[in-house]
């Protein structure tokens, strides 16, 4: 008896670290903004007193929907990207790392009773991690680089010439993120040697 070969799939193809981290953030989303629990506050960086869990926290909160809806738009299509790449653990690695990252330069540069939220920092993070995973000498690879490269260098040209106006956007923290990516990348090719110039 004759059967079909079942067609196989790439595990890293399901996506499921960018979708946990799409819906960790829409349940607190949610959570704060919609039921209104008053606990999710305490999970905004607090810069005047900040606890320690807030710096990790506070990438996924979101002052309103516009706030969440852009940075989760930019999660996918450059999450999905470090996924295909790294798999699971590289991109919410690669998340949690540059979030943290962009809190840090965030807390470090604003100063006052000023709170800091979003997921900004770890997205630019990806920006960055995303065009970098994927220099390779071969023409594919150079043309995905050379592509996503320019919309990352383009946003971040942005940010650094808005960074003195007040506007409620927390620039350092993406400029944070991106620095973050970058100096990721840049350490663990030095300890994979090699490892950029497969194809």
């Amino acid at each position: 008896m004759l059967k079909n070969q079942p067609l196989t799939t790439n595990p890293k193809q399901n996506y499921n670290g960018v979708f946990t981290l799409i819906i960790i953030n829409l349940v607190v989303f949610i959570a704060d903004r919609v039921l209104g629990i008053p606990f999710i506050q305490h999970l905004y960086l607090n810069h005047a007193s900040p606890a320690w869990y807030q710096f990790f926290t506070s990438m996924f909160c979101h002052a309103n929907w516009a706030h969440i809806s852009g940075n989760l738009f930019f999660l996918y299509i450059f999450g999905r990207i470090v996924e295909e790449e790294e798999g699971i653990l590289g991109v919410v690695s690669s998340y949690i790392i540059c979030g943290l990252g962009g809190s840090l330069m965030s807390f470090f540069f604003h100063g006052g009773a000023v709170y800091s939220l979003g997921a900004s920092g770890a997205v630019f993070g990806l920006f960055a991690v995303s065009v970098l995973i994927k220099l390779r000498w071969h023409w594919r690879k150079i043309l995905e680089v050379l592509i996503l490269g320019q919309f990352v260098i383009e946003r971040v040209i942005f940010e650094l010439r808005q960074t003195g106006i007040q506007d409620g956007v927390d620039r350092i923290a993406h400029l944070g993120g991106a620095l973050v990516g970058v100096a990721l990348i840049l350490f663990l090719m030095r300890l994979q040697p090699g490892e950029g110039a497969s194809n």
